[in-house]
């Protein structure tokens, strides 16, 4: 028998499972993920699985949530982006300003035009200069050159020089995306190169954690479409991890629930994802994934995210009463469980005076090495503090409050963690849950429940009814959970982004959650929602939540067997996919222009210019799909064809747009025959 080796990390756990040639889980673990550094929980997590099985182990696969944090939290290596063809504009409008800076953005002389003519000569000698000045100061180098998607020539030229310089890593934007758009290219190659760094040395240490335990297996990376590719293509091109989180997530309910339409709901511990399911086929988002603030030009499962998790902060909401998220803080049952010893001082703080520090310990969360050399020795003396044990926030606040100043800016820079009270806590006191410490939990409840009453005159709670506050706390949660599923559904027809009908989910939600009898009288309006869409709800704390939620909305729910650790099954489950496409132009009548690599190809008929791309591309897609590690891949051909009516031509071609598919699987599955 041999075994495939799917791990996950998330928010807050790091998960590691067994499937058998059947995709069966025969093994699954779960451990607390390390922020601080990831490879420490995926070891916790590897190593108790049994280690008998572990040495049948012939593929291992990763789902990880580290290249979009990357994006979403604007973190990542220093990098340097050679823009040859660019003006100040173009520059701007990229939004390249925004996440470097300014001097390591070299505009060049050069660059070609639309139909792949050189524009002006590539400027090399400015371009060595700036490679061997800033070669000490960044981690990697990118490029991106007006019209690079119609010629490749000055980028291939620039990436030649950097290696021949540097030997530094180096990545062109028409080796990540093909379509035009020079700003958006230009922000995709440079977000990519910023999490070289990170996804190399996640993979190395991985990798030696394999070793540790004698696994002699191909190493795959799950991407945001849900594919898989290989580890050595995850370092050069790691932006195409981006959502790799979610997407796992999606092929692993669709699998285990055997549904082929569905609405696939993954709540973690920092956010919850809702994507829809057709003909057992996520859909992918047409116009590049939006990932934070930012929509880099990758493929990627259409995903609905809300920062609501187990571990959200419940919080005073101002005039909204409570509000749950976005920020994630520890939950005080998992602190407690992790270090018992701060039960008696949060007992010490439910016998004082409230306020606004009580209920907080600070923690480590990151180990950012370009943050830690920017602290102030107070700063740096406050992280050295959270090496061994928590730090009470309230005792530190009365006893030094420069200190306390240190922590918050720790906490700001991301390099520590609040803990706090959250939905995870709420079950824990309701009896829903009881994995963690509910007697912290408890604690924390009631110290929570005097700040929003001392602190911010909220709550109507008898003065100790812990369980009726835990209680509204997971109804919010549910209410929160179905608007989102309902706004996934306005999205459907694109109206939940229209102003004019900002008030439409929550009117939609209220009447739909309302449909049921009231004081025995039928409603007048029964609206249907999602009938033939259950929810596969997956995720550690999707049993908590979800069947309420369904009941509430009056559709079928799919809790899946193995539902806590469907991303782990997700990353080996998916095929390995790779894409290739070549356009072809008609810039002037009888004229075909070929689009690949550095020199656009003419041809006088329109069938021989399909001829030709069409070779390339399969050629081409399954040689990146074997590259990646697919097995046997099978090729599928698209064409996107462009045509205008002329009242004195007729119909006059404009453009066409070949696409090969290759598909193919990272392993042998064992199939069944009749």
């Amino acid at each position: 028998m041999s075994l495939r080796l799917g791990i996950d990390t998330g928010g807050t756990f790091t998960d590691a499972v067994l499937v058998d040639d059947d995709k069966r889980i025969v093994a699954a673990q779960k451990s607390l993920t390390t922020r601080f550094d990831l490879t420490v929980g995926i070891g916790d997590a590897i190593a108790s699985l049994p280690a008998n099985l572990l040495e049948q182990v012939t593929m291992v696969s990763l789902s990880t949530t580290l290249t979009t944090n990357s994006v979403v939290e604007d973190l990542g290596a220093p990098v340097c982006i050679l823009l040859p063809g660019y003006n100040e504009a173009q520059v701007k409008q990229s939004g390249l300003l925004e996440i470097l800076p300014a001097h390591l953005v070299i505009r060049l002389e050069g660059g070609f035009d639309a139909v792949g003519k050189e524009h002006q000569a590539l400027d090399e000698d400015t371009a060595r200069t700036a490679i061997l000045k800033l070669q000490d100061q960044v981690s990697a180098f990118a490029i991106s050159s007006m019209f690079g998607t119609r010629n490749s020539g000055h980028e291939n030229r620039l990436k030649a020089l950097v290696t021949e310089l540097t030997g530094m890593p180096v990545i062109c934007g028409h080796e990540l995306a093909s379509s035009l758009g020079a700003p958006r290219r230009a922000l995709t190659v440079a977000l990519n190169a910023r999490m070289v760094p990170a996804i190399k040395e996640l993979i190395a240490s991985v990798k030696k954690i394999l070793e540790r335990h004698a696994i002699e297996a191909p190493l795959m990376i799950v991407k945001g479409d849900g594919s898989l590719e290989s580890a050595e293509n995850a370092v050069e091109k790691p932006i195409g991890t981006v959502l790799s989180g979610p997407a796992a997530s999606v092929i692993g309910a669709c699998e285990l629930s055997g549904l082929k339409n569905a609405i696939v709901v993954d709540m973690g511990g920092t956010t919850t994802d809702v994507a829809i399911v057709r003909n057992g086929q996520p859909e992918l988002c047409a116009d590049g994934a939006k990932i934070g603030d930012w929509r880099p030009m990758i493929e990627a499962v259409r995903v609905n995210s809300v920062g609501l998790g187990g571990d959200s902060e419940v919080r005073f909401g101002g005039h909204k009463g409570l509000s749950i998220g976005p920020r994630r803080v520890v939950p005080t049952s998992l602190l407690a469980h992790l270090h018992p010893e701060i039960i008696p001082k949060l007992k010490t703080q439910l016998d004082g005076m409230v306020s606004a520090s009580s209920n907080r310990f600070v923690l480590r969360l990151e180990n950012n090495q370009a943050l830690l050399s920017q602290l102030s020795r107070v700063e740096r003396g406050a992280w050295d503090a959270l090496s061994d044990n928590p730090i009470e926030l309230d005792a530190i606040v009365l006893e030094n409050r420069g200190y306390a100043r240190a922590l918050a800016r720790l906490k700001r820079l991301g390099l520590a963690i609040y803990s706090g009270f959250t939905p995870t806590d709420a079950v824990h006191v309701l009896g829903i849950n009881s994995h963690w410490n509910s007697e912290a939990a408890e604690l924390s409840a009631r110290l929570w429940m005097r700040q929003m009453r001392y602190l911010y005159g909220y709550g109507s709670w008898e003065v100790d009814n812990v369980k009726q506050a835990c209680t509204q706390v997971y109804e919010l949660v549910n209410l929160t959970i179905s608007r989102l599923l309902i706004e996934v559904g306005l999205n459907e027809s694109d109206l939940a982004s229209s102003t004019r009908t900002s008030g439409v989910t929550e009117l939609l939600t209220r009447m739909i959650l309302g449909t049921r009898k009231t004081n025995g009288a039928d409603p007048l309006f029964k609206l249907d929602f999602a009938s033939d869409y259950p929810i596969v709800a997956v995720g550690a704390p999707a049993a908590s939540y979800y069947r309420d939620v369904a009941d509430a909305l009056q559709i079928g729910l799919h809790l899946p067997d193995h539902a806590d650790v469907a991303n782990a099954f997700g990353a080996v489950i998916g095929s390995v996919v790779q894409r290739v496409q070549v356009t072809v132009t008609q810039p002037q009548h009888g004229t075909f222009c070929l689009f690949k690599n550095d020199e656009p190809q003419i041809f006088t008929t329109l069938e021989e210019a399909k001829k030709c791309a069409v070779e390339l591309v399969i050629r081409e897609a399954e040689e990146k799909a074997i590259s990646a590690g697919a097995k046997n891949p099978k090729v599928s051909l698209s064409y996107e064809d462009t045509h205008v009516k002329d009242n004195i031509d007729g119909e006059l071609f404009l453009e066409s747009i070949v696409i090969a598919t290759a598909v193919g699987p990272a392993c042998d599955w064992r199939v069944d025959t009749l």
